[in-house]
């Protein structure tokens, strides 16, 4: 792209790191330590953006990685924001809801200024969720006044933004569609496999499904379940509410992950965690088309494999999006002290997915190169004239 050594280490370099050793007192008396981190990568397009996610494995190089792909997200679909990512080392799983409030409040605490409507605005992300956005959305505003606009992601009764819950996992099937338009491949009857039930995973199987495609694959942690014939989608997440594993539907196939991501069908959708793609499933994939809703679930030697084989992958700073757009409608709501209803930012969001798509597109056309390399050329393009043009 020719963007010179300067502003190269400008967008490679985040503007600030934070890491904090958060303690709170547990149910049964004893002192629990946590780390917490806040990495700041990029504003010079807005306020920085970006999830909180509360996971054992999170680390500095976890959301400097995360942090990084949130600007490029935000630029992607042209909303006026920067990138950040945070998260806490812990497995909510082995906590209670009063030991993750107080986990939640200590951690707003320790951050302290350096989020706020204009500065940085978390919104959830790997397990966290409207309620533990209440919460930070409270704890701040106790310092600063009733502030909703400080996060997104909040319960509907918090001024939070209808259609933000199902946004990611929507903006991922819009993206399915348009890419399956321009393959002429039709979405109806189009086979779609999802790896991952959680929100993503579980809202973009119910919007493939509304669509006509047939869901023959879906999996959660207790492994996929297949069915060539294609799953009430509605009747799995009935089930799923009712606190059973996929593994325990009745009269069904059972696969491993590995075993799912490879079995054929038109589109295939990684809605889990990063890195399950990689060098030794990639050769095996019998997929038409990727689309990423998952953060990083490609490794880069896996990437390489991809293109090699003409199998399309749509990127999760394109595909994945959704989320970070609705965001955006929520805290312009929120400044605004208004409201939209759910058919208007579902509308809003459709426009501006479709329009990010097709701007990467003409990309990937006039210049002959791969989608995800297409995606970085037009975010990086966006932060780097913005760097510029604010000065150094």
């Amino acid at each position: 792209m020719g963007l010179g050594d300067r502003v190269e280490r400008l967008l490679i370099y985040p503007e600030a790191e934070h890491r904090f050793e958060l303690a709170i007192e547990l149910d049964n008396g004893e002192l629990g330590l946590f780390t917490g981190h806040r990495i700041h990568h990029d504003s010079s397009r807005g306020p920085m953006k970006g999830g909180l996610r509360y996971h054992p494995t999170v680390d500095e190089d976890d959301v400097l990685a995360l942090s990084s792909l949130m600007t490029w997200k935000t630029a992607i679909v042209n909303v006026p924001f920067g990138g950040a990512k945070g998260g806490i080392n812990c497995n909510p799983d082995n906590l209670s809801a009063g030991e993750l409030e107080r986990l939640t409040r200590k951690f707003v605490q320790r951050l302290g200024p350096m989020i706020g409507p204009k500065i940085d605005i978390p919104a959830p992300d790997v397990n966290t969720n409207a309620q533990i956005m209440a919460w930070v959305m409270d704890e701040y505003s106790r310092r600063e006044g009733f502030t909703p606009a400080v996060v997104t992601g909040k319960p509907i009764e918090l001024h939070g933004s209808e259609g933000r819950e199902a946004a990611t996992g929507r903006g991922v099937v819009y993206i399915a569609q348009a890419v399956c338009e321009d393959l002429k491949i039709p979405m109806e009857g189009a086979r779609v496999i999802v790896q991952g039930f959680g929100n993503v995973g579980s809202h973009a199987a119910q919007f493939a499904y509304e669509a006509g495609a047939k869901v023959i694959g879906v999996s959660d942690i207790s492994g996929g379940i297949l069915n060539p014939e294609g799953f009430d989608i509605p009747a799995l997440q009935q089930h799923v509410r009712a606190g059973k594993p996929l593994s325990e539907v009745p009269g069904i196939t059972t696969v491993t992950n590995e075993e799912l991501l490879t079995t054929e069908c038109e589109v295939l959708i990684p809605a889990a965690l990063g890195g399950v793609l990689d060098e030794e499933t990639a050769p095996e994939v019998k997929a038409k088309i990727i689309v990423e809703g998952a953060n990083e679930p490609t490794t880069p030697e896996a990437d390489e494999i991809f293109v090699k084989r003409g199998i399309v992958v749509i990127p999760d700073i394109l595909a994945n999006a959704g989320g970070v757009t609705v965001s955006y409608f929520e805290w312009v709501q929120n400044l605004q002290s208004f409201r939209w209803t759910e058919d208007e930012v579902n509308q809003k969001l459709h426009a501006t997915m479709k329009k990010s798509y097709q701007t990467i597109a003409r990309v990937v056309k006039e210049r002959n190169i791969p989608w995800r390399t297409g995606a970085f050329v037009v975010a990086l393009g966006r932060v780097a004239r913005a760097t510029v043009l604010r000065g150094m």
